[in-house]
């Protein structure tokens, strides 16, 4: 029925139907996040409390684990709740706490809470991530509530870096995320949250402190605070579509915001593009670009198709989505209505029609048609003055014109007349003459299947004649004597036309539908492709691989290199152009144009030209190339090469957006240490220099004046300053040779106690004022170590520990045998090291906060002992002592699997 057909499809979506039915499935638990835009607004607490509530609903609530980090009233929240123990993980000589995954699957409450989400679980547990231990949670059909702050989202990753300059490590995957079934956002403004932190309820006064100079500034408060409600109203946003089209509820439901721009092959469309892109952004919407291709798109010309192709391609880089849809109803206002409801579009803009009134009234109106049928839906109809002169610039590559029916494909229609007329003269004394037309029809019907619609007309007008002259007495005439004979030829030719046509019309659905889906195959897999390579060569590489096996082409990728440009891959492998190829390749990277073969610039070169194009501009060129005359791309090819190059385009300004990210970074990096070195020399160096100048000077000066304890004192201060100079010189130097990877271990077998003991005597100046314990275990094995390397690793971290622990107190060395490596451990009484610095401690030309009893170094010496130590295969890492203040760092170094006689050597 015809107005069946112009009814939307209220159907629920397949793919919404299995998303509820996934989250409201019995087996499996529900996941709850509690979103924070930075530490401290109370998430735990949040969490904690809503918990407790639940708790007096009847629900059996557990503790996996929960990070207090000293806040006495989230401690208190705890008391009531049954909290797990954690599991205990040995770990290079210190013990990590980590939530018991085992036992609270064992234990099985109904509801378990897992404090920050994005958790990197200890060496040797079962998941790398928190966040994983909550997905079997959650398969096990436990409910879980968790908590995360939005810099660690991964999607989110870089644009927290760029608002705060620092670079998260622990990431959570948008996906789990995305399976929450209920993000609750905890705000807290930013003043609130400065009080707090300076209140001390966030971290400790001091960390507090540093926090409040870099990270929680009031502007990255703000930016972190927007990031976390909109990622939050973007979930709930996709919740209400997901439930809108499992229901198959008629939107839009004005929850939020969504433009949808209708493109036709108009010339007005691309600025109906970018005017649903500036309506988009005052409502702050995406917006979709829609497109219905239905059987009159076949009808449409070569030019027309290619306008609709590059104003979806304009949309995309505008920041839309671009969608083509097959036309399924007799209306296309229907279509897109259906469209506009099942995606809960608020705005529709469409162009105002300059067709005639006697054409609408003939074939209708679709601008008419959808205001009519738009509901609440928001339609705008853009006046040809509102985008006049925003038309996109025509193709300027001649294309080989559309295949046509060759000769062939109207002989063989009319050999199908001709089998169909022996058939029916064969079957005519069985069923008679009213029936034989059947098998004329049958063959107009293959014809229009396998050749399309002239050859089927040709073959109905072949048929009619046939019929009339071989079956409709009398026959061998082309005269009809019975009046009943012509209203049957009549009927027999009108049904002819009209299934030639519908098989015509299926069959050109059937062969669009074919290559739509090998084009979209294709750009798949090329995406995919692209999406692994790493490098520009291999992004190169793929895409002249891709096009040329497409269509079947030679090709070249020039890209610019040292101010001119370059072959950078053919494929087939080709690196020189001749000089009328090269002309054409830079006329169309200055020109941003096509030039070459078959373009209206240069047509005299070998090759054809095309540039990449990205959002900033032309990026490369590529050249086109084959044996055969003639045109090298037909109009299909030209949108698939478009396609393809978009992509490939993109892939190179990918890699070339890491690259200058790396360098950057590296410029930072540099400039950081040369500020770093900077200083260091001039503050660091200068101390000890002043000292030796000014003790030198007075023995010069008023050496007659002094009796020998002065003198001596004197001569003293100069060689100890010179020492702790040469101590400076010698770390810049190190690190020097560690980062050009100048150091190559001299590995042999030594005895770890000889080693510890030179560096002792050698340390002795610097540990005087300091007591010194040495506790190695008796029966320790030989180590592949450099001597020498390893003792000025002993030497830095005895350094460090005089300098950080009172004078008076006492510093202590254990060793002892762990499984397969032997554990070192250098310990002092100082204050010990804030647990945001115990990693940090081991960059280049950091400096713990300190007292002014400490004397400055150049922040290099633990970063050159974690250098060498690693250059020996061994680990360093700092933490804090458990027995009493005091830092502790311990290394660890593998055993070696053969024990040769010992090095005595060295």
């Amino acid at each position: 029925m015809p107005g069946a057909r112009s009814e939307p499809d209220r159907r629920p979506s397949p793919d919404a139907l299995l998303a509820e039915l996934r989250r409201e499935g019995g087996g499996r638990g529900r996941l709850k996040i509690f979103l924070g835009a930075a530490p401290g607004v109370g998430k735990t607490y949040e969490m904690l409390t809503t918990a407790h509530a639940r708790r007096r609903e009847g629900l059996d609530v557990a503790v996996g684990v929960v990070e207090t980090h000293g806040r006495a009233e989230t401690e208190a929240l705890l008391a009531g709740l049954e909290v797990l123990p954690r599991r205990r993980v040995p770990y290079h000589g210190t013990v990590l706490e980590e939530m018991d995954l085992d036992a609270l699957l064992a234990r099985r409450p109904q509801l378990a809470l897992v404090d920050e989400l994005a958790h990197t679980n200890a060496p040797g547990s079962r998941h790398p991530k928190r966040y994983l231990d909550v997905v079997e949670l959650l398969d096990a059909g436990i409910d879980v509530y968790t908590t995360l702050n939005i810099q660690h989202v991964e999607s989110l990753n870089d644009v927290v870096a760029q608002i705060t300059r620092i670079r998260v490590r622990e990431t959570v995957p948008d996906g789990i995320l995305d399976r929450a079934d209920d993000i609750e956002v905890i705000d807290l403004s930013p003043d609130d949250l400065m009080q707090r932190l300076r209140e001390g309820k966030v971290y400790v006064p001091r960390n507090a402190e540093r926090a409040l100079k870099h990270y929680f500034s009031p502007g990255n408060l703000t930016a972190l605070r927007e990031l976390a409600l909109r990622r939050t109203a973007q979930r709930v946003d996709d919740q209400l579509l997901t439930h809108m089209q499992a229901h198959a509820i008629a939107g839009p439901w004005a929850a939020g915001e969504r433009v949808l721009v209708c493109v036709s092959e108009d010339p007005r469309a691309a600025g109906l593009v970018r005017y649903a892109k500036r309506l988009a952004d005052r409502l702050r919407a995406p917006f979709t670009a829609l497109t219905v291709a239905g059987r009159r798109s076949a009808q449409l010309s070569e030019e027309q198709r290619d306008r609709i192709a590059d104003t979806l391609r304009l949309a995309e880089r505008l920041g839309g989505d671009p969608v083509t849809i097959p036309g399924e109803s007799r209306r296309i206002a229907d279509d897109i209505i259906g469209f506009a409801q099942e995606r809960n579009v608020t705005h529709v803009v469409i162009g105002k029609s300059d067709r005639s009134r006697w054409f609408e009234l003939l074939h209708g109106s679709v601008v008419h048609d959808l205001v009519r049928r738009a509901g609440s839906i928001s339609v705008h109809v853009i006046a040809g003055e509102q985008v006049d002169g925003e038309t996109l610039p025509r193709k300027t590559v001649r294309t080989a014109p559309p295949r046509r029916p060759e000769g062939l494909a109207y002989a063989v229609s009319l050999a199908a007349v001709l089998c169909a007329l022996g058939v029916g003269l064969l079957v005519q004394p069985f069923l008679g003459h009213e029936n034989t037309d059947l098998t004329f029809l049958t063959a107009v019907v293959a014809v229009a299947v396998r050749f399309g619609l002239y050859p089927s007309l040709l073959a109905v007008v072949a048929s009619s004649l046939a019929y009339n002259f071989f079956f409709l007495p009398p026959i061998y005439t082309f005269t009809i004597t019975d009046p009943t004979n012509v209203v049957a030829l009549f009927f027999f030719t009108l049904v002819a036309v009209l299934v030639s046509n519908l098989a015509a019309r299926v069959q050109i659905d059937a062969t669009m539908s074919r290559a739509q889906a090998r084009a979209t195959e294709a750009l798949y897999g090329f995406s995919r492709k692209l999406a692994g390579c790493g490098t520009l060569d291999d992004v190169l590489w793929a895409t002249a691989y891709q096009v040329a096996l497409m269509l079947r082409l030679r090709v070249v990728v020039l890209l610019p290199e040292a101010g001119r440009l370059t072959v950078m891959v053919g494929y087939p492998p080709e690196d020189r152009l001749d000089e009328a190829d090269l002309a054409a390749a830079k006329w169309t990277f200055d020109n941003g144009r096509a030039a070459g073969r078959g373009a209206d610039t240069l047509p005299g070169a070998k090759r054809l030209f095309l540039p990449l194009r990205t959002g900033r501009g032309v990026i490369g060129v590529v050249g086109l190339d084959t044996d055969k005359p003639g045109p090298l791309l037909t109009p299909d090819q030209r949108r698939l090469l478009d396609a393809l190059m978009d992509q490939g385009a993109l892939a190179i300004e990918r890699v070339h957006l890491v690259a200058d990210l790396d360098r950057a970074r590296l410029s930072a990096e540099t400039d950081r240490l040369r500020q770093a070195l900077l200083t260091s020399i001039s503050h660091d160096l200068k101390t000890p220099l002043a000292s030796v100048l000014g003790a030198a000077t007075t023995l010069r000066d008023l050496r007659s004046d002094l009796n020998e304890e002065a003198k001596a004192e004197l001569v003293s201060t100069i060689i100890d300053e010179s020492e702790r100079l040469n101590r400076f010189i010698a770390n810049l130097l190190d690190m020097t040779k560690l980062e050009s990877g100048a150091v190559a271990p001299n590995l042999a077998l030594n005895d770890l106690g000889e080693i510890v003991g030179s560096a002792l005597q050698r340390a002795s100046k610097i540990l005087a004022a300091h007591k010194v314990e040495m506790a190695l275990a008796p029966d320790l094995p030989a180590l592949a170590l450099d001597a020498v390397l390893f003792e000025q690793v002993l030497f830095n971290l005895l350094d460090n520990a005089a300098k950080y622990a009172p004078q008076g107190t006492t510093v202590r060395i254990e060793g002892w045998q762990a499984g397969g490596q032997v554990c070192l451990r250098v310990l002092d009484e100082g204050e010990g090291i804030p647990p945001s610095d115990q990693e940090a401690i081991f960059d280049k030309f950091y400096r713990a906060r300190k007292g002014d009893h400490v004397q400055a170094g150049t922040g290099l010496g633990l970063a050159i002992s974690r250098g060498f130590v690693e250059a020996m295969g061994g680990r360093l890492t700092a933490g804090n002592r458990t027995d009493r203040s005091g830092a502790v760092f311990t290394l660890s170094i593998p055993i070696p699997a053969k024990q040769p006689v010992l090095d005595t050597a060295a």
